[in-house]
């Protein structure tokens, strides 16, 4: 009776007092008696209940955002090839090529707003860290290994040459890459219990995308605005056509992209001996396309003895 009223007396005095509250460790867990008090048997149980219904995990909350935003990138990327290769119209007369270089601009927007809104969460989540389900993020960043890394294969023949496909191939295999990081971290977790690894992974997670990211918005928006192809050396070509036989001018030359993979040239010639013939036009055309992979070439033929209004242009 004695032990019994005394275990009463001290677990209704500890879990009466304010400051028991604030601290998340019975002061009866050393004692003899600690095994009796049923609120504290009780209360964790509650609180990893509440913490459940109540908490995402960031790192599982920016994967499955950034997730999202691949899967929006790829129907952008596809419907900017669906319209570029609908035939040329007469309110379009180049066709819909340029879609694709927009479908490109457009990605890489999707990804800056994806990485602001995964910093926003690991910053939260450094001032708030909880716990973290290492298991589930490891499942998860397993499967997107494997889902990535395929899609990514599957678009790495066309990546180097067109742009869009460029911008999906980025958008996978970076998202391979960083879902295995996602593993080793999630495991590092459950050896370790770091709950700051949540916010540290989601940050890496961003740089990684922001690195991929800032060559596709750089060149895309370059070409959106009739840039000249970062493949494509100027004053190569204006040499290559200065140096052609009876050419004594090169003036208004302009090369631009059409659409990721397609690339158009204007130019003006002064001919010494006049027009030199249709065979002179194809073998350069072709020669350009050889050498520049120019493929739709416009050359205007003139003469040395009459001034063009556009001569004064590069």
């Amino acid at each position: 009776m004695v032990r019994g009223s005394l275990w009463l007396r001290l677990t209704k005095e500890y879990h009466d007092s304010p400051s028991s509250l604030a601290q998340p460790r019975c002061k009866l867990r050393s004692s003899i008696f600690h095994r009796h008090c049923t609120e504290c048997a009780v209360r964790p149980r509650r609180n990893d209940i509440r913490l459940a219904g109540r908490l995402t995990c960031a790192t599982l909350r920016c994967r499955a955002g950034h997730n999202l935003s691949d899967v929006l990138g790829l129907l952008v990327a596809y419907g900017g090839l669906y319209l570029a290769r609908l035939r040329p119209s007469q309110k379009h007369t180049y066709g819909l090529g340029r879609a694709t270089i927009l479908a490109a601009l457009f990605n890489a927007l999707i990804l800056l707003i994806a990485i602001g809104g995964i910093v926003w969460e690991a910053v939260g989540r450094f001032n708030h860290p909880v716990p973290i389900q290492g298991g589930i993020v490891m499942l998860v960043a397993a499967f997107g290994v494997v889902i990535n890394g395929i899609t990514a294969w599957l678009f790495m023949s066309g990546n180097k040459k067109d742009l869009n496909l460029r911008a999906a191939f980025l958008h996978m295999a970076a998202d391979a890459l960083v879902s295995l990081g996602v593993v080793i971290a999630g495991a590092m977790f459950v050896w370790t219990g770091w709950a700051w690894l949540d916010p540290a992974i989601s940050l890496v997670i961003a740089v990684v995308i922001l690195l991929g990211t800032w060559g596709l918005l750089r060149q895309s928006l370059h070409l959106s605005l009739d840039g000249v192809p970062i493949s494509i050396k100027l004053d190569k070509v204006k040499n290559y056509l200065t140096a052609q036989p009876n050419v004594i001018e090169v003036h208004d030359l302009h090369v631009w992209a059409t659409s990721t993979p397609e690339i158009a040239l204007t130019v003006h010639l002064v001919m010494r001996d006049g027009h030199p013939g249709n065979e002179f036009l194809c073998r350069v055309a072709e020669e350009l396309h050889d050498n520049f992979t120019i493929g739709h070439v416009t050359i205007q033929i003139e003469i040395g003895n009459q001034q063009c209004t556009l001569s004064g242009h590069t």
